[in-house]
């Protein structure tokens, strides 16, 4: 039996502590701690009514290093879920090593004051990990998180070497909104919003903003367009797969919300550097989040579904060969189960997967890792029986 901390009460908060108490077999206490006492209380209700689980609330400010030590050292946990902001890894990594308890987290860091996506500030943490016996397990959401695993399964069960990698993600839901973001809108609007970038023959390659785009058809949605952007998990992946020659990420955007995103941009709401309104300081993007509909409830009126998955081609005994391996998540289905809409709980749902991993043994041991430095067997098996099942295609047309 293990104790569970879960830090950060939104959507994704909202679905992982839904789908730990599901698992009280193995998590036998869980605090959810966010700044906001209130969510935590508000989730923790639902939870209760839901699966009767209770699980207990704090308030605590991550970015707070001595208070949400003493929180730390007070619960006692074995494994912390960080599902707060990205850039509040780094202060919960520094909290876990001064508590000696192990850290899993689904994004990576960023600063605050400027988008720019990472791994070189957690990976610095390798060797505090290690002399302090503790693991800490990087991005272990969906994408990135799922994708590393699918990736390392790929490499483990039908290729010696790994050429090329695309991950393609579809959201094909619609929540009736004109403008809303499926995640945190400061986060959200950051990522989506940078120059892309992809790997091939060795360096990164440069785009402007959606400059790539391309049809591709995804499995029980059909072809959407597809954007060419930056994500965090293909700087790990070109890492631990040196063999991969060309690694890309897409993503679809309807034409509404690429209109938006332009305007937003265009009147300097997407500036993430503080302007002063009314004597007082504010930052544009952060208040663009305060009016903006809260990701955690959208779900109600969600109805499509996510499609998520990494296409492949590479060679095994000489001869070359493609693998598609993909998960498809209703939003109706999410929300029914959790009260969330989808992209909360594709995301969700693999963090808990991965404290399980931890828990059990299959995932420890000391230092920090990404994903897939792991055996991606036991966690994918759980993963499709706790909602998400991925399907595979053997030398089809990957169309990239």
């Amino acid at each position: 039996m293990a104790r569970l901390m879960i830090i950060g009460a939104g959507g994704v908060g909202t679905v992982v502590a839904h789908k730990a108490a599901q698992h009280n077999d193995t998590f036998s206490e869980i605090l959810l701690a966010s700044r906001t006492k209130t969510k935590c209380d508000a989730i923790a209700a639902a939870v209760k009514e839901k699966s009767g689980f209770q699980i207990g609330a704090a308030g605590v400010d991550a970015e707070d290093v001595p208070a949400l030590t003493a929180l730390l050292k007070d619960f006692g946990p074995d494994i912390v879920i960080n599902v707060a902001l990205p850039y509040q890894d780094l202060a919960i990594m520094d909290a876990c090593l001064a508590a000696g308890v192990h850290y899993l987290d689904t994004a990576n860091y960023e600063p605050k004051d400027v988008a720019k996506f990472e791994y070189k500030w957690q990976w610095a943490y390798k060797q505090k990990f290690q002399e302090a016996g503790l693991t800490a397990i990087l991005g272990c959401g969906f994408d990135p998180g799922v994708t590393g695993v699918f990736t390392a399964y790929a490499a483990k069960h039908y290729f010696d070497e790994i050429n090329y990698l695309d991950i393609i993600d579809c959201n094909a839901g619609d929540h009736g909104k004109a403008f809303a973001t499926n995640f945190n809108p400061e986060i959200n609007i950051r990522e989506v919003t940078q120059k892309g970038k992809y790997w091939e023959n060795g360096k990164w390659v440069y785009t402007e903003p959606h400059e790539v785009h391309q049809p591709i058809s995804y499995p029980d949605i059909g072809p959407k367009e597809s954007y060419l952007i930056y994500h965090e998990e293909l700087e790990s992946l070109v890492r631990n797969f040196p063999s991969i020659k060309r690694a890309r990420f897409w993503m679809t955007f309807g034409q509404e919300y690429l209109t938006h995103l332009r305007v937003i941009q265009n009147i300097g709401m997407a500036r993430i550097d503080p302007v002063i309104y009314n004597g007082v300081e504010i930052v544009p993007i952060q208040f663009l989040k305060a009016v903006l509909p809260d990701p955690g409830e959208l779900g109600e009126n969600y109805t499509g579904e996510t499609s998520i998955g990494c296409r492949i081609r590479g060679l095994k005994e000489g001869e070359e060969h493609s693998y598609y391996i993909w998960n498809n998540c209703s939003h109706e289905a999410a929300y029914k189960e959790t009260g969330v809409q989808g992209v909360s709980y594709t995301t969700g749902v693999p963090a808990v997967v991965g404290a399980l991993m931890f828990a059990t043994g299959k995932w420890k041991k000391p230092g920090v890792f990404n994903v897939e430095e792991f055996d991606p067997d036991p966690f994918l098996e759980q993963l499709a029986a706790d909602g998400l099942p991925w399907h595979e295609e053997h030398d089809g047309d990957l169309e990239l």
